[in-house]
């Protein structure tokens, strides 16, 4: 439906904090904690692969790409919040909110394609050990990486495009956080048909690579069963636990967030979901991957040694 008012937006003004004045600080050392632990956590998992040969594997190299998307992830969004909460600067331009909105896309794009990638790896792992490092060599890796950010920029570019080719005449104020998509298309003047068309392909996108996922993880449920002692059950199941978690949090979020109807959306629940896929699951990816990982662990110790007497010396 058309909306009357024609005046031009050129700025938007973040609302997602007006109801908190009181908490203005408060919020601002927990997301500034959240944030540095973020980066901390992943940039630090990301050394610790490349500096222990052990981990030089394809579970590992898929491993760095997730941490190095986490951390992008946050910081498009993070530093942001963190502005406004320490100077109640809530005006962000236009050019600025797309920018912010392009890279968050791909960031979430390829951290959903990049999930599949890592469920069909630890799918191969279960079912052909022997063959694993065969069959998942650099070269395949890398062209699994590559694709996962190539779709998802693909993807970024065609949502960017049809959510900022409407016309936000009506308001120019986000009853959110950042510039995410459900808040940006209720300022829309225009008629939002093709952006919901957008938004449906994404979510079958989305669905496609939950389906990878599930598929993936049936056939190693089966490749365990097939398993006779019960501690390699164990053992190989462990191997997948992890990315089980990461993917159960991320997906069930984004579910949540976009494929609910119309008549079940709470702008406050959005809120609250938003900071929990955009800053807290940055920050708990790592320490799923590390607290519940023998190998992690024992690569820390042993890179931590080396540093120990590396300055001993």
């Amino acid at each position: 439906m058309v909306k009357n008012n024609l005046t031009t937006v050129t700025t938007f003004i973040l609302m997602g904090f007006t109801d908190y004045p009181r908490l203005e600080i408060l919020l601002f050392l927990v997301f500034l904690n959240f944030y540095l632990v973020t980066l901390l956590g992943n940039m630090g998992m990301i050394i610790l692969i490349q500096l222990d040969v052990q981990l030089h594997t394809p579970m590992y190299f898929f491993l760095s790409h997730l941490s190095f998307l986490d951390a992008c992830y946050t910081s498009v969004i993070t530093p942001q919040i963190l502005v406004t909460l320490a100077t109640g600067k809530t005006v962000i331009s236009y050019g600025q909110c797309a920018a912010q909105f392009f890279f968050f896309t791909v960031c979430a794009g390829t951290e959903c394609f990049l999930l599949a990638v890592m469920a069909y790896d630890r799918y191969v792992a279960v079912s052909n050990p022997l063959l694993y490092t065969v069959v998942m060599n650099p070269r395949i890796c890398w062209r699994l990486v590559v694709g996962a950010y190539a779709c998802a920029i693909l993807g970024a570019i065609l949502r960017t495009t049809c959510t900022f080719t409407l016309s936000f005449c009506d308001s120019n104020q986000i009853n959110f956080f950042f510039c995410d998509l459900p808040p940006l298309l209720k300022l829309a003047c225009d008629d939002t048909t093709n952006t919901e068309i957008v938004i449906v392909v994404f979510g079958n996108v989305l669905l496609a690579n939950a389906v990878v996922i599930l598929i993936s993880y049936l056939l190693i449920i089966k490749a365990i069963l097939k398993v006779k002692s019960s501690g390699g059950r164990a053992k190989s199941f462990s191997t997948c636990a992890s990315h089980l978690t990461s993917v159960a949090l991320f997906f069930g979020t984004l579910v949540f967030m976009y494929l609910r109807s119309g008549s079940n959306k709470s702008l406050e629940e959005d809120k609250v979901v938003s900071v929990f896929y955009t800053v807290v699951i940055p920050m708990l990816n790592p320490l799923i991957y590390s607290l519940r990982n023998k190998d992690v662990k024992e690569a820390f110790k042993r890179v931590t040694g080396r540093f120990q007497m590396f300055w001993g010396m």
